[in-house]
């Protein structure tokens, strides 16, 4: 019983990958604290899957695409972490590739800041394949959670009417981090995922405020929740009855989102067209 959690898209910090990683980090420290039997009672195993491109400008996506991949190495390489965790970066992510990952996922992480998706349909894609959600209110999450039901729905993170006044506290000097992230931002720093220096990437997420820093995407802010909706997919997860139930109503729920209630919406709202009855 393994779980399969993708978070394909393009690579961006508003997409928040660094959330993705930097939770799976967090779960890697606490898993090398425990005795293998706390590990295997406390976690449920995971692949944790990445796709998709960085824009050949963006360095700080490039960072974090760097930063995946050296996380992946250490991690998949720990003896003493075994098959309870692995880290995937898929390269080349393309339609092909979703053609096989979609309908094999079962935890989609559709992570962004609030209030910064302009829509999204990937995860409309997963949902209808049964993949269960785990976001925040943003772009498609907040129909697809109307309609699939809140019970089948992980929901954390701030809220989009919060984001300003979220980041004015933070110029503010208000903001003050939650002690795990300031141990896992630590533990980066330590060395223990190779040479590389991550100073720039992690230093996005300190001060309050300057261009390329303050954590304008608001990661630091949402970890806590993140995580502590993470541990809600656990709980969720071993209990397969559930967790297929969940799946099951995310298909059926998803039906608002097929192509052929979009065209003839289409047709009866915008073109004011209506069907022609072939005889």
């Amino acid at each position: 019983m393994v779980l399969i959690l993708p978070q394909v898209k393009h690579i961006h910090e508003y997409k928040r990958q660094l959330l993705n990683i930097l939770g799976i980090v967090y779960r890697y420290k606490k898993m090398k604290a425990m005795t293998p039997a706390e590990r295997t009672a406390k976690f449920v195993p995971r692949v944790c899957i990445f796709g998709g491109k960085a824009f050949a400008t963006y360095v700080q996506a490039k960072r974090i695409v760097k930063f995946i991949t050296d996380v992946a190495a250490t991690i998949n390489h720990d003896p003493e972490i075994g098959d309870l965790l692995k880290v995937v970066f898929v390269p080349d992510y393309n339609v092909s590739v979703a053609e096989l990952l979609i309908p094999a996922s079962e935890l989609l992480q559709h992570i962004s800041t609030a209030g910064m998706e302009a829509s999204g349909t990937s995860n409309m894609k997963f949902a209808m394949n049964g993949c269960v959600l785990i976001g925040t209110l943003d772009g498609a999450n907040v129909e697809i959670r109307q309609e699939v039901g809140e019970d089948n729905f992980f929901l954390f993170g701030a809220r989009a009417q919060e984001i300003a006044r979220l980041r004015k506290e933070r110029v503010e000097g208000k903001f003050v981090p939650d002690p795990r992230f300031e141990e896992v931002k630590a533990f980066v720093r330590s060395g223990v995922f190779g040479p590389y220096n991550y100073d720039e990437l992690i230093g996005s997420l300190e001060g309050n405020e300057g261009f390329g820093r303050a954590d304008y995407f608001l990661v630091s802010k949402d970890f806590p929740s993140y995580i502590g909706c993470q541990e809600e997919v656990d709980e969720a997860y071993r209990d397969q009855k559930r967790w297929t139930r969940m799946s099951i109503l995310n298909t059926a729920g998803s039906y608002k989102f097929s192509s052929d209630r979009t065209i003839h919406e289409y047709a009866r709202d915008i073109w004011n067209i209506a069907p022609v009855e072939l005889l």
